[in-house]
């Protein structure tokens, strides 16, 4: 008769041991994974409370936020979180276009389009040139461009036609696009900044001749002055000639509608970053009137004005907002 040792059975009960606590750990790990998503589904009531890159105000004068937890509506009572059932992506960035429909850009998984209802990703696969998309914007045609990790991309509706450093743009990592109102394009990138006529990329230098290096802003304010804000500091081109405000690295720029320029920077004044402030009356005259509104020990992001005149600024854990008088850091 066939004998099983002691060793034998103790090995075997060792086997089965193992095998049950794998299938409990599994069991378990499936249940709070699914716990997590149920949450993350449910839970969208709540403000950023990571890095925030871009805020907007859309035209039925809700507010957009641009989240490593997603994209993030604020209808002035309550927020939600727009992507949180469509991807676990980090998203930089949000535009609302003409039409009133949205693109989210995000850090790998390309752009998605919202129109209201239901959500269509472009990836790289539909010819975006990269699918880490940093920056949006509409030109006066209606052609959406995306800034991206991989070049400058431009949406026609039907087809993306992308542009690299084979093209002549001076680096493929793009911060930022604006067309002006005479019908250029000027692109801020990693590399140097530049405008695109129509024809061909070319490169801007200021007035000592050096070019602008990692441009990560640039807008035009209402009197056609282009402002850039990057690695070599706040500049501004009057069409003719360059202005420097600031040496101190400037993340973002922006223009309220009393044409102020708002900056968020590195601190002249503290450790960290600041939201600043340009006043419009000063610009012109030599010595512009800054203030720092606020300072912080991380970073600060993008910039906006609503419609109550608030200025919200994004930041590595959050949202703050300021009401002219005291700032709010945005709280679940």
């Amino acid at each position: 008769m066939f004998q099983i040792s002691f060793t034998e059975k103790l090995n075997s009960m060792k086997t089965k041991i193992i095998a049950f606590i794998s299938m409990v750990y599994i069991l378990g790990f499936v249940l709070s994974c699914k716990a997590q998503n149920e949450i993350h589904k449910n839970d969208e009531s709540y403000s950023p409370s990571s890095i925030t890159r871009t805020i907007k105000q859309d035209r039925q004068g809700n507010i957009w936020f641009a989240s490593w937890e997603g994209i993030i509506k604020y209808d002035g009572n309550s927020f939600t979180n727009i992507t949180s059932d469509v991807s676990l992506s980090r998203f930089f960035s949000v535009l609302e276009d003409r039409k009133g429909n949205f693109w989210f850009g995000s850090i790998g998984a390309g752009v998605y389009y919202y129109n209201g209802k239901t959500f269509r990703n472009y990836t790289t696969k539909d010819g975006l040139a990269n699918n880490r998309v940093t920056y949006i914007y509409e030109d006066k045609k209606g052609d959406i461009w995306f800034g991206t990790e991989g070049g400058a991309s431009c949406y026609n509706g039907k087809t993306f036609r992308n542009y690299t450093t084979k093209d002549g743009l001076p680096n493929n990592d793009v911060n930022s696009i604006i067309e002006d109102k005479t019908g250029k394009l000027w692109f801020g990138t990693r590399g140097e900044a530049c405008f695109y006529n129509g024809k061909k990329f070319v490169k801007i230098r200021n007035k000592n001749g050096t070019p602008f290096t990692n441009v990560r802003s640039i807008i035009e304010d209402k009197k056609g002055n282009i402002w850039f804000g990057g690695n070599d500091g706040l500049w501004c081109l009057d069409g003719t000639s360059f202005t420097n405000f600031t040496t101190k690295f400037v993340g973002n720029v922006y223009e309220d509608q009393k044409g102020n320029i708002w900056t968020s920077s590195e601190s002249t004044s503290a450790k960290g970053w600041a939201l600043s402030r340009y006043e419009e009356s000063s610009l012109n005259k030599g010595e512009a009137i800054v203030t720092e509104l606020k300072t912080i020990d991380g970073m600060f992001f993008g910039i906006l004005e609503d419609n109550n005149g608030h200025i919200w600024v994004g930041s590595l854990n959050g949202v703050y907002c300021y009401n002219g008088e005291a700032f709010k850091k945005m709280n679940r």
